[in-house]
């Protein structure tokens, strides 16, 4: 199965898409990339690696080559989506390694997603956690939330300890469904950046159930981190330039989130 790397209109940054619109543990690991398109913003700025830039302004698109020098990973704020006020104390890590979530919940309408990830958080704080467990979670159409502080340790219902684990979430359940191409692009694009800004390496990427009796991130996702696939995908990225990551906030943030709650995106 033949993939190549695009510009995700709907949630910015390089997207690996393949020919079929989900992804199983039986595809095929990262073919040759064909063509880049990278999505930028104007009047962002980006300086390196792991980068973080804030975006308000208008979107433009430009075509490139493989040896574009960076992707930009467009992340919907906290504020944005309406995440609720950290409650209670964070404790502060060191990220050492990468490691891969589902959220266990079929996904229903993709409009619906600012709302599930409002429930996450909800319910995680309801059973005494101070935030959302993970640093950054990922809908279906690939668009990426931000979660709790990547400074901050996250959570589990499972007898592992997350200390130095960067978490991010795939919203879906892939012990019943594959995983969309989109989703998978989103959530190489996350592990590349994240893989630069702490200085880990993409053989650090695991998935939740190689550290706890668990059967997360779903068979799905599990078998894409096992047969390397996604490892693949993310030294790529990495080899042609990194990620970096633009926070939507404001005016643009709130805009993205009521084009997807309206199922533009």
């Amino acid at each position: 199965m033949l993939g190549v790397l695009v510009g995700a209109g709907t949630a910015g940054g390089w997207t690996w898409w393949l020919r079929s619109g989900s992804v199983t543990a039986a595809s095929q690991a990262a073919g040759a990339a064909l063509s880049i398109n990278m999505t930028t913003r104007t009047g962002a700025t980006t300086a390196a690696f792991g980068s973080t830039t804030t975006t308000t302004s208008a979107e433009t698109t430009i075509t490139a080559g493989p040896e574009a020098a960076m992707g930009r990973l467009e992340v919907i704020c906290r504020e944005a989506w309406g995440a609720s006020s950290i409650q209670g104390q964070l404790v502060v890590h060191r990220i050492e390694r990468l490691t891969v979530h589902h959220t266990a919940v079929e996904v229903g309408r993709a409009s619906e997603a600012p709302r599930r990830m409002r429930s996450y958080q909800n319910f995680h704080q309801e059973s005494g956690w101070p935030d959302v467990a993970y640093h950054y979670l990922i809908d279906a159409n690939g668009h990426v939330y931000e979660g709790r502080p990547v400074s901050a340790r996250g959570d589990t219902f499972t007898e592992y300890d997350p200390t130095g684990h960067f978490l991010v979430c795939c919203d879906g359940h892939f012990d019943q469904q594959g995983l969309p191409a989109a989703q998978l692009g989103s959530l190489a694009d996350v592990l590349a950046w994240a893989a630069v800004q702490f200085g880990v390496g993409p053989s650090t990427i695991a998935g939740h159930g190689d550290f706890a009796a668990t059967t997360c991130p779903g068979s799905h996702v599990a078998g894409l981190i096992g047969d390397r696939t996604v490892q693949s995908m993310v030294g790529q990225r990495i080899a042609a330039g990194g990620v970096s990551l633009s926070l939507l906030c404001g005016r643009a943030g709130l805009d993205r989130v009521a084009e997807i709650e309206a199922g533009r995106l």
